[in-house]
């Protein structure tokens, strides 16, 4: 039966009891009881477009009544260096790539029955759970920070949600969440801590996989904040690798922002846990998180590949913004952080000299529901 399961303390919950971190120790939770059978590509001939052609991979079946297609999207060459290819992701539903784990979520929460969803955002995750929510006919609150872009609030209350803006840093509408998150009934929908969530995220890893004919490129190029993205990827490629379907973990690098990067100043220093900064803000907005509360597991994962965690300034992402923008790839802000990196020359990855990429970036969120850069 599956559980979550404390990775600190090892106390288990059961699924309807709706928690979201430990009742013992507060500590983040895993799922265990689960057994992923990932289909070869033999297998996955003929299946529909979306992330649920990995459905024996997946911890719930496809809630056939609110899918929206999800998943599935394009692998485009770069505007710049041969060996490099980005995932279109923000070609989903609401716009992001969140809408991996959001299904998952809002499918959890159909099933077992809750009257109220609720999740915090710095925007992307809380608009993927708003939709969502909203084709399964549940009520949702999503608490924002206030400086959150006007294009997503705007979007979240189209979808029906109640939202809450939240004076102060991301960390402020976190600690409202959480306030809230003890009602009786209410299902937080946490891209963060629910571990569906990332079940959903790793999907990205496995559509990858497959659309480079059964093998990955030597270097993931990841955006990192709370490490959604990242800790589903490194879920996905164990997988993977463990039914051997792959040989080896391509190495995965993570970009942050140099106005907010406790985990790049952590792994340069050898840390096993984020450090205390003070953020001194950024304008990727999505990965502005000061204290990330799976710090351990990515710092844990990145350099379980190999990896790196490396950082961008504003202006490189301003430059790399525009660059995507002049070769038909609008995104939000925090989505060049990739393609900075990439640009910089932080990223050591040559081609592998068969026409495949070595290294794949994400483009996560449209520019369409963002401030441009100044």
């Amino acid at each position: 039966m599956i559980a979550l399961r404390c990775a600190a303390c090892g106390h288990t919950h059961r699924l309807d009891e709706l928690a979201w971190r430990c009742g013992h120790c507060h500590g983040v939770l895993d799922l265990t009881g689960f057994t992923p059978a990932v289909p070869d590509l033999g297998s996955l001939a003929g299946r529909r477009p979306s992330l649920w052609r990995y459905a024996e991979a997946l911890p719930i079946g496809e809630p056939l009544d609110f899918t929206m297609g999800e998943g599935m999207t394009p692998l485009v060459t770069a505007p710049g260096p041969a060996g490099v290819a980005l995932k279109v992701d923000y070609l989903m539903p609401t716009g992001s790539f969140k809408d991996r784990g959001a299904v998952l979520l809002a499918a959890l929460a159909a099933r077992l029955g809750v009257a109220r969803l609720m999740a915090d955002s710095s925007g992307n995750a809380g608009t993927a759970v708003a939709a969502y929510a909203a084709r399964a006919g549940i009520a949702c609150d999503v608490y924002v920070p206030a400086s959150t872009s006007a294009g997503k609030v705007a979007q979240l209350r189209a979808y029906g949600a109640a939202v809450h803006q939240i004076p102060g840093t991301r960390e402020d509408t976190a600690e409202a969440a959480t306030r809230a998150a003890g009602e009786p009934g209410v299902f937080y929908a946490s891209h963060v801590y629910h571990p569906f969530f990332l079940h959903g995220t790793k999907t990205y890893v496995f559509e990858l996989w497959e659309q480079l004919g059964g093998r990955l490129p030597g270097t993931l190029v990841l955006p990192v904040g709370n490490g959604t993205l990242v800790l589903g990827a490194y879920l996905g490629v164990v997988e993977l690798r463990d039914q051997g379907l792959i040989d080896r973990l391509p190495r995965i690098v993570a970009v942050q922002a140099a106005g907010c990067a406790p985990l790049a100043t952590a792994f340069a220093a050898g840390r096993p846990a984020p450090v205390d900064i003070i953020a001194e803000g950024t304008v990727a907005e999505g990965i502005a998180i000061a204290r990330p509360a799976r710090g351990r597991q990515i710092l844990d994962a990145v350099r379980a590949t190999g990896g790196a965690i490396v950082t961008v300034t504003d202006e490189q992402v301003h430059a790399a913004h525009d660059d995507l923008a002049r070769a038909g790839l609008y995104v939000e802000p925090t989505s060049a952080v990739c393609w900075a990196a990439i640009q910089a020359g932080l990223i050591d990855a040559p081609p592998p000299g068969d026409g495949r990429p070595a290294v794949v970036a994400p483009l996560c969120g449209t520019g369409l529901k963002s401030k441009p850069p100044a």
